[in-house]
């Protein structure tokens, strides 16, 4: 009894797994082919409202040479970039390139650096492209860096009318921050503010905003809080954003100001200085002789004539005054021990040695502010601008490098901007008008970060944060740096593969591929009878999987890659080949078909094993090495072979297994290859 419950369950398996299998063939064809799948899916749900789920119909990605559209290779200039920096600056064109293709409207575009020695090139295949001259002049256009602050400019001017209902909402305005400053004294501040305020930021808060710095975004509110006593409340409503009716808290010490001069001294390699000469020892013993010369009286004439800075050499080197915070960390560590009057270096920054003057140390103050706004009209208001943002003139020309950095208290990721000695004054203009503003950044015309202005920015130097992973870092700083990098393409081949042609190769590659499939099953079938039979079953599941696969993946299917495919089906079969190869032995030495099925696929595993290996190394060599065409044949060749592994071994042999016990224990003519064999079973009994 036991034995037969072994049998049966045993039985059980084989039959789910002839099961699997056949979902397995629906599952790989209906993937493969959705529209034929959803043609009968829709008819049954149409009589009998079954209900049954459609598959996405997304065809295969073709390549090139069967879609037709552009080969277009490019020669990139990286002579004026350093060999460590010459890899990322190509990723960055391609990038760019990418994004370019893509605003085209090119499906699955394929884009790919070359490297040669220390030359590198882009390959980029257009499949579809009917417009050739177009993509070439998208694509070979310099990638464009900007920087931009919001627009406040009208479309157009505003009517007589327009402009008087303006006038007049702001005459109504003031009157209504007036009546709020006479009523201020009679009712509760915070009371007042949180029914009449205007500001959504503060009114919930009852009109408190907090402690303001010097350099924040309400400036005429922290000049007013400056000159007002604790407790205080505005005589007279101040204008910012409206009419401000203001009360003034507490006030606190805030950050240091300095006011300070330097004479800077580059050398090669120093960051942020045109044209330097000098090497860093040079440099420094420059510094040095400087630093001995100077004094109170001489210093800015020193700087006028030695300085290597050209914001601030024809001021004397004057730095103006300003936060600590805003400056390097050598640069500021100096003036931080330096005293007042006292002159310093030479100090080692990456622009250079300076030689610095701390002329003065003041402390600054915060100052607490509650107001109730009453919000006036402007001519945008109206009449909105055309455009949200407009050009500041600070663009990748100006921009030096970009990198990721970590916020070194929080760990935060961050991509570091450094502009250059022209960029530096421009970006300093630009973050002062701009405080508690966006500036937006701009690649290709279209908006990559829109960060905050927190404090005016005058070193050149500025952090964009935000919910950065360390892979969007590096991709946004990439991305910076291929517009400000000089890193020219120029066109260097051109092919044009038309539609025709590539659907001619398409049609002849499928026939291709049909007749192979049917020359195997009816050589497998005459040969091997039965078996080659199931092992035709086999192959129809092989290429439904190994079309599904590359489907799944994405994978662009190009004329190499079906004659990888046609190949493959040859090494489909080959499996097959072995296992009844050794199965007919096994047979005429006597041993009984289920006996002789088992060992024909356990010995030939070995050969079977080696022989798909090797071909997989040579396949991931290809992939590595080759070029694009040859990387295709490689991977469907990779898919292939995998796919035939399965199929021969585990496929094949559950249809065997089915079979079997369907036959005499011996078998009969349907297993053996030729008439000889029944006679020497026979004989050697």
């Amino acid at each position: 009894m036991q034995v037969q419950k072994t049998k049966y369950n045993t039985r059980s398996k084989i039959r789910w797994g002839i099961a699997g299998v056949f979902v397995l063939l629906l599952a790989g064809a209906s993937y493969v082919a959705p529209k034929d799948f959803n043609f009968v899916v829709d008819k049954i749900n149409n009589k009998i409202h079954l209900g049954l789920p459609r598959i996405p119909e997304k065809s295969i990605n073709l390549g090139l040479d069967l879609q037709g559209g552009a080969h277009l290779v490019y020669a990139t200039d990286v002579s004026k970039i350093a060999l460590t920096e010459r890899g990322t600056a190509v990723e960055g064109v391609r990038d760019v390139i990418e994004r370019r293709v893509n605003g085209l409207g090119v499906s699955e575009p394929i884009i790919q650096t070359t490297k040669v020695g220390n030359d590198y090139s882009i390959t980029v295949d257009l499949p579809g492209v009917t417009d050739v001259n177009q993509a070439i002049k998208m694509i070979g256009e310099t990638p464009i860096l900007e920087f931009k602050e919001q627009n406040t400019t009208p479309e157009r001017q505003l009517t007589a009318d327009e402009k008087k209902q303006m006038d007049k909402f702001n005459v109504d305005a003031k009157k209504k921050a007036d009546d709020l400053l006479k009523k201020v004294n009679q009712q509760n501040f915070t009371d007042l503010a949180k029914q009449s305020s205007e500001d959504v930021k503060s009114k919930d808060n009852g009109g408190y905003v907090g402690y303001l710095p010097k350099y924040s975004a309400y400036p005429e509110l922290y000049n007013w809080a400056e000159q007002a006593k604790t407790g205080e409340i505005s005589k007279l409503v101040i204008s910012t954003e409206g009419y401000n009716v203001l009360k003034k808290g507490g006030e606190k010490a805030g950050a240091n100001e300095i006011s300070a001069s330097h004479i800077l001294i580059c050398y090669l390699g120093s960051k942020g200085c045109d044209n330097p000469k000098l090497t860093k020892a040079e440099a420094k013993k420059k510094a040095e002789d400087l630093y001995n010369q100077a004094n109170a009286t001489n210093f800015a004439e020193l700087a006028k004539q030695n300085s290597d800075d050209p914001g601030t050499k024809d001021k004397g080197g004057d730095l103006g005054t300003f936060d600590l915070r805003i400056m390097v960390k050598e640069f500021a560590d100096a003036l931080t021990k330096a005293k007042s009057g006292e002159i310093v270096g030479p100090v080692e920054t990456e622009f250079g040695f300076h030689v610095i003057y701390k002329r003065a140390e003041v402390p600054s103050k915060e100052y607490e502010v509650w107001r109730i706004l009453v919000k006036t009209k402007s001519e945008t208001d109206i009449i909105p601008p055309r455009e949200d943002w407009k050009d500041t003139g600070l663009s990748g020309k100006q921009l030096q490098r970009s990198e990721v950095v970590t916020d070194p208290q929080t760990g935060v990721v961050q991509v570091s901007l450094q502009f250059n000695s022209e960029g530096t004054k421009l970006f300093s203009d630009i973050t002062t008008r701009n405080v508690g503003k966006p500036v937006a950044i701009f690649l290709d015309g279209q908006p990559i970060s829109v960060p905050n202005v927190n404090e005016p920015i005058r070193d050149g130097r500025a952090v964009i944060s935000g919910s950065f992973n360390l892979k969007d870092a590096k991709l946004l700083a990439q991305r910076l740096n291929a517009g400000a990098l000089p890193v020219p393409v120029e066109l260097v081949s051109q092919q044009t593969v038309g539609a025709t042609l590539g659907m001619d190769s398409l049609n002849k590659s499928l026939y291709a591929g049909l007749i192979g499939i049917m020359v195997v099953a009816l050589f497998m079938i005459l040969y091997y009878r039965l078996p080659g039979l199931l092992a035709v079953i086999s192959l129809i599941l092989y290429s439904a999987l190994t079309l599904a696969v590359t489907k799944l993946i994405g994978a662009t299917l190009t004329l190499s890659g079906i004659a990888g495919f046609i190949m493959s089906i040859g090494m489909a079969v080959d499996a097959n080949v072995l296992i009844f190869e050794r199965m007919k032995e096994e047979l005429r030495s006597g041993k009984s078909l289920k006996a002789a099925a088992e060992e024909g696929f356990l010995r030939a595993w070995t050969s079977i094993r080696d022989s798909n290996i090797s071909t997989l190394i040579s396949c991931l060599i290809l992939i590595w090495f080759g070029s694009s065409f040859v990387k295709g044949f490689a991977l469907t060749l990779t898919i292939g072979v995998l796919v035939s592994m399965f199929t021969a071994i585990t496929v094949t042999r559950t249809f065997v297994r089915f079979i079997v016990p369907w036959f005499k224990e011996n078998g009969n003519w349907l297993f053996l290859g030729h008439r000889g064999n029944s006679e020497e079973v026979s004989s050697r009994d």
